[in-house]
């Protein structure tokens, strides 16, 4: 079964990442997955808004760090060094330009997210129109500690700066009542309301007509735009490769090899291991 489903219900598209055994983390065919799937939603007239979700568990939980910084992926998003920055850059600004197939979708597209939207998981969630969580659920970019930067760039834009750099500058996980609070997502409500709530959401949407709908978010998008996202999107993206190739990266993806990416981003996320020096801070 593919890792990313599509389907039709009335005048709703419905995407589904559909990995859960791994909590649909991202690996090297989900990206171009998720843009086909945009784009059989748009290439439909009787289509008028799209329901993006995860399958299980979670929404997504970022890449599979399993296939990557456990070392048992390809090597296109981490390469032994010498380090070719440009083949980097090229590898993920395609996965960043499929992400975004969601912003430039012509139907409007509603994020449901449970469980989690971390990490890359959380670059695709912030390129839909409109996020709706459960409230027990987190977002966050805990990658912005050590081994990345958001490639889609999207925080600042849905954030500004402040709020912005709480997030990135510390890494850290929010539940959905926090992300509401901060104006990162539409709404949060109780677990078990949640796909009552984005069905009633839709189906508000698609009582609009197409050419509507197109028109209002083009006009929105390009508000966006004109402050330059692609720019941003560019040197973010470029800066995410430098992040996992730099000393401190090189050594989380030691670490990751060596006790798994588990224990390593446990020790990532809790702030007790000084990547620069390579040893736990208490040590």
């Amino acid at each position: 079964m593919s890792k990313v489903l599509f389907e039709k219900t009335g005048r709703i598209g419905r995407i589904t990442l559909n990995r859960p055994e791994v909590l649909n983390a991202i690996d090297d065919e989900v990206p171009a997955l998720l843009s086909d799937a945009v784009a059989a939603a748009n290439r439909d007239p009787g289509i008028r808004v799209i329901v993006l979700s995860g399958k299980g568990p979670a929404f997504c939980a970022g890449y599979d760090l399993t296939y990557y910084a456990g070392g048992e992926g390809s090597g296109r998003a981490t390469q032994d060094m010498p380090w070719d920055p440009m083949k980097d850059f090229a590898f993920m600004s395609r996965n960043t330009d499929h992400f975004m197939s969601l912003w430039r979708s012509h139907k409007p597209v509603i994020c449901k997210v449970q469980g989690h939207a971390v990490a890359g998981g959380s670059d695709i969630a912030l390129c839909a129109d409109m996020i709706v969580m459960a409230e027990d659920a987190k977002i966050g970019y805990m990658p912005a500690r050590v081994w990345g930067c958001p490639t889609t760039a999207m925080w600042v834009y849905r954030l500004g700066p402040e709020k912005a750099k709480r997030m990135l500058l510390t890494g850290d996980k929010i539940d959905g009542v926090e992300a509401e609070r901060l104006g990162l997502v539409l709404k949060a409500v109780p677990a078990e309301a949640l796909d009552a709530e984005v069905e009633a959401l839709a189906a508000r949407m698609a009582s609009v007509p197409v050419n509507q709908l197109m028109m209002q978010k083009m006009v929105i998008n390009q508000a966006i735009e004109a402050m330059g996202l692609a720019d941003t999107q560019r040197l973010a993206t470029l800066l995410d490769g430098i992040a996992r190739h730099s000393p401190e990266g090189i050594a989380f993806k030691t670490r990751a090899e060596t006790l798994g990416w588990k224990k390593a981003v446990d020790e990532r996320d809790s702030g007790l291991y000084d990547w620069t020096e390579n040893r736990p801070i208490d040590a």
